[in-house]
C-alpha cells in the first residue's frame, strides 16, 4: 500500500484522516495504490465547510464523461456551477472524486473554468479492492477522508442544485453538532424530467426532522398529470419531498463509513455490482440514534442528463435560470 499526500507530519490531522481510508482496505488481499492530488497549503488554511463532488461515475447510460458535458453558454459542466454557488455560499474548499481514467481531462476542464481555484482532487478507484463497477456513494465519499478538515457538503457532480440551496445548507450548517447531519429537500415536481423515468429518495419530514427516504424507482408524470412510481409502485404528491443526494455531514462521518465499509465488503467484497450507499448509511445511522437529519427545503428546481438526447433540454433550462 502507498500513498502520496505532499508535505505532512506523521501525525497530523490529515495521516489520521488517512489511516481510516487504509483501514477500511485492509481486507483486500490485492496491492492497493491510494493516490491523493492536492496543494497541501489548501488543507493547512482551515476551513468551515468543505464542497466534495461526486464525479467518478461511469455514466454508462449517457454514453461518455457525463461529469464534463457542457451546459452553460461559457462551456460549464453541472460540476462548476456547484463549484460557483458553493464559493458564494461561503464554501471555500472543493474536494473532486474521479476516477484515473479522467482524472486529467478533469484537471483540464477545472483549471479552464476556475483558473485561480485551489482543488484537491482524489481518485476512487485507487482505494479498495479492483473492480469494474464504482464500489458506490458510501465508499465514494469515504476516499475524500483525508481531504477534509471539518464539516462538509456533498454532491453529485451530474446534477444542479441552484444557487440558494448551497446559501440555505450554509446557513444551516452554522455550528453543525457531531451528531446531527443535513439533507436539502426537493419537491418532487421540481425533480422530474421532461420525459421518462427517474430513481429518486422520496423523504417523509416531519417538523423539519427525516423520517425514512425511501428509494423510490419508475417515477414519473403520467398523461392525466399524475406522479406515481412503479417500485414501489403508487401515486406520489406533487410535493412531496425528494433527496437528490445533496448533504452536509461532520467530520465523524467517516469513522461510521470506514468501519461500515470493512463489513460490507466482508457481506458483498464478491459481487461486482452491490453498492455500498450513501442513503443506505444515513438511514442505518439514524435508525441507531447517532443521527438525527434536518431537511433544509428548497425551491430550486432539478436539472440533469440521463442519455445524450437531455443536453438540450438541460442547456435551455439551465440558460433560463443563470440568465
Amino acid at each position: 500500500m502507498s500513498c502520496r499526500f505532499g508535505p505532512t507530519t506523521a501525525d497530523s490531522p490529515r495521516c489520521r484522516r488517512a489511516a481510516l481510508v487504509f483501514a477500511a482496505c485492509a481486507r483486500s488481499t490485492r496491492p492497493i495504490t491510494f493516490a491523493i492530488c492536492s496543494n497541501a497549503d489548501a488543507y493547512d488554511r482551515g476551513v468551515s465547510l468543505t464542497l466534495v463532488v461526486m464525479a467518478a461515475g461511469l455514466g454508462s447510460r449517457f454514453g461518455g464523461t457525463k461529469q464534463l458535458a457542457v451546459i452553460g453558454a461559457d462551456g460549464e459542466a453541472f460540476l462548476d456551477f456547484a463549484i460557483k454557488d458553493a464559493m458564494a455560499a461561503g464554501m471555500n474548499k472543493v474536494v473532486l472524486i474521479v476516477r484515473s481514467d479522467i482524472e486529467a481531462d478533469v484537471r483540464r476542464h477545472v483549471v479552464g473554468q476556475h483558473p485561480d481555484l485551489d482543488v484537491a482532487y482524489v481518485l476512487q478507484d485507487t482505494h479498495g479492492p479492483k473492480r469494474e463497477k464504482p464500489w458506490g456513494t458510501g465508499h465514494a465519499v469515504l476516499t475524500a477522508a483525508p481531504e477534509v478538515p471539518g464539516a462538509f457538503c456533498v454532491l453529485n457532480a451530474d446534477d444542479y442544485y441552484g444557487a440558494s440551496t448551497y446559501l440555505a445548507l450554509a446557513e444551516a450548517a452554522a455550528d453543525l453538532p457531531d451528531d446531527r447531519a443535513l439533507l436539502a429537500g426537493f419537491r418532487l415536481d421540481q425533480t422530474l424530467p421532461e420525459v421518462g423515468e427517474v430513481s429518486r429518495g422520496i423523504c417523509e419530514v416531519v417538523d423539519g426532522e427525516l423520517v425514512s427516504l425511501v428509494e423510490t424507482h419508475g417515477i414519473g408524470r403520467r398523461e392525466d398529470g399524475s406522479i406515481t412510481s412503479t417500485d414501489p409502485e403508487g401515486r406520489l404528491a406533487d410535493d412531496a419531498v425528494a433527496s437528490m443526494n445533496c448533504w452536509v455531514f461532520p467530520n465523524n462521518l467517516f469513522d461510521h463509513l470506514g468501519s461500515g465499509f470493512e463489513t460490507f465488503l466482508t457481506e458483498h467484497g464478491h459481487e461486482p455490482k452491490t453498492e455500498y450507499l450513501l442513503p443506505t448509511v444515513v438511514n442505518d445511522l439514524k435508525a441507531a440514534g447517532v443521527y438525527t437529519v434536518g431537511v433544509v427545503p428548497t425551491s430550486e428546481p432539478w436539472v440533469g442528463v440521463t442519455n445524450p438526447d437531455d443536453l438540450e433540454i438541460a442547456r435551455r433550462r439551465i440558460n433560463d435560470l443563470r440568465s
